[in-house]
């Protein structure tokens, strides 16, 4: 059990008011009972959540992850809608506009589950666009969940995202009585992977999300408007809230390998297929993890671990994720912050993600058990284990001193040295550091160092005490650095991190050039 800190014995924190969570008698289960195993994980994850068996729907579907739309209407929006009229799932009326639309509904919930496709082929060569016509009015392939967020809606073209009436609410679903869906999915690379994924989710809501929140803002456009500010609010968000975070703002990604430790959030972008620490083959995310990364395609696939980026940050362990089947512009992706931001407040993970996107009927999926409430303990409370130990009193003494940071500071400290914790240590060299006092969170990383008996921990330490010196363009303070850490750190697969980080800053000097024949 985990051992309280001496200064939080004493200290009780008061819940909270969290979102009341969906009904599980209000969420439907979709499968493809041609497809091997979807029926299976259908009723895993039915038993799981204790949604009513009743709740089940097997539809005959083409066995692979892209659809026709033809296929789509004939055998899976149109026999859905016929299984809601058969089971008196809702009632429908007429619009202002004279659309059918539904009224009242019992279910509000759909899940996808592994089997049925998830992308929808678009309907032809796109017709020219007329001069000033932004090009995605005439896109006609979206994703299966983002256009049955819209069933039993009449009227909504094929063409073109719809407005999202959910985005940015900040009440539950069932509070915001809207006309449409939320649709989730349970998907992955294997069987195993998602049922994993919902295991993990249920088992974290027992202790609570705990760990190092790990932002990387690439900052690929630099007149971005959208993107890095997002990142940005995440970050100004888990420090206010005493998540330990660690911030890359160089314009490369983190490099290949590079030493990541106890990950339990990760949002970053902009690369087309998993890159940096993700493709270390000993990385794995914190059980329960939240991990998103921004690009056109992120989803295109789900099958394949080692492509795109939904697919391989689900099988290094990560339980929820967001991404895009299809190209879906800047504008109508996820705002991460929004996503972020109601996950904090205790929202699903399905209604922070629909809170999060402006759009529906487009390139959009939620990927996980979509009724995860990751930051369920946020307050405190929650089964304790010794691995969440220290996270769990960074967050605490944020909350006790968050009006007096530098008592808050001095009491870490004196948890650390006590300790003799390197997580303590580093988490407040981390906020030394967004606080631009580089020097002070140098000393901290280098303490910090001492208390860690991992290598590859160490190694991070060297890492971010080289960050700083690049940042403060001390550049040979950072190549002499990162040239001892290769020495030490020869035999370490993430000693790739300090070469790579070598070859920007000191890069070896070209081959001479032959002479021509």
């Amino acid at each position: 059990m985990i051992r309280p800190l001496a200064f939080l014995i004493c200290l009780c924190s008061a819940a909270a008011a969290l979102p009341v969570p969906p009904d599980p008698s209000t969420v439907a289960v979709v499968y493809n009972s041609a497809a091997a195993g979807s029926e299976e994980l259908a009723r895993f994850y039915a038993k799981a959540r204790q949604i009513p068996a009743d709740n089940l729907v097997g539809l005959e579907l083409p066995d692979s992850e892209e659809i026709s739309r033809d296929d789509f209407e004939k055998k899976l929006r149109d026999p859905l809608i016929r299984e809601y009229d058969r089971r008196n799932w809702w009632q429908r009326g007429r619009d202002a506009q004279g659309n059918l639309v539904p009224t009242r509904a019992r279910i509000r919930i759909l899940v996808c589950v592994r089997g049925v496709p998830s992308r929808i082929l678009g309907t032809g060569p796109p017709k020219p666009l007329v001069p000033g016509e932004q090009p995605f009015v005439k896109t006609t392939q979206s994703a299966v969940d983002s256009d049955l967020a819209l069933l039993g809606v009449d009227g909504v073209p094929v063409a073109g995202p719809a407005n999202n009436p959910y985005f940015k609410a900040e009440k539950s679903f069932a509070e915001a009585g809207i006309p449409m869906t939320l649709v989730g999915r349970i998907d992955g690379p294997t069987h195993e992977i998602c049922e994993r994924m919902v295991q993990d989710a249920i088992e974290t809501e027992k202790t609570g999300l705990w760990g190092m929140s790990v932002i990387d803002i690439a900052r690929m456009f630099p007149q971005n408007q959208e993107g890095d500010p997002a990142l940005e609010n995440i970050v100004k968000a888990h420090r206010e809230a005493g998540i330990p975070v660690m911030v890359d703002r160089f314009p490369d990604t983190l490099p290949t390998n590079f030493p990541l430790h106890d990950v339990a959030v990760y949002f970053g972008w902009y690369n087309w297929n998993i890159n940096g620490p993700f493709t270390n083959p000993g990385f794995q995310f914190k059980r329960g993890a939240v991990a998103v990364h921004l690009h056109s395609f992120s989803a295109g696939q789900l099958r394949d671990p080692s492509k795109n980026w939904s697919a391989p940050l689900i099988a290094k362990g990560a339980a929820a994720t967001l991404g895009n089947v299809y190209e879906p512009y800047l504008p109508f992706t996820h705002h991460f912050d929004i996503f972020e931001a109601r996950l904090m407040a205790g929202y699903t993970l399905v209604e922070a993600a629909y809170m999060a996107l402006p759009v529906l009927s487009w390139q959009n999926v939620v990927l996980g058990d979509p009724l995860y409430r990751p930051y369920l303990h946020l307050d405190g409370t929650g089964e304790k284990i010794d691995a969440d130990r220290d996270y769990r009193a960074i967050r605490l003494a944020t909350l006790r001193w968050k009006d007096d940071p530098k008592q808050l500071e001095s009491m870490l400290r004196e948890a650390a040295d006590r300790l003799k914790s390197g997580v303590l240590l580093e988490a407040i060299g981390l906020m030394e550091a967004e606080q631009d006092h580089g020097e002070a969170a140098a000393l901290d990383f280098r303490k910090a160092k001492v208390y860690y008996e991992d290598k590859d921990d160490r190694l991070r330490m060297d890492l971010l005490v080289a960050a700083i010196d690049r940042k403060e363009n001390r550049k040979e303070a950072a190549i002499k650095l990162l040239h001892g850490a290769r020495t030490l750190y020869h035999d370490l697969p993430e000693v790739d991190a300090v070469n790579a980080w070598l070859n920007i800053l000191d890069p070896p000097p070209p081959p001479p050039a032959e002479p021509k024949k």
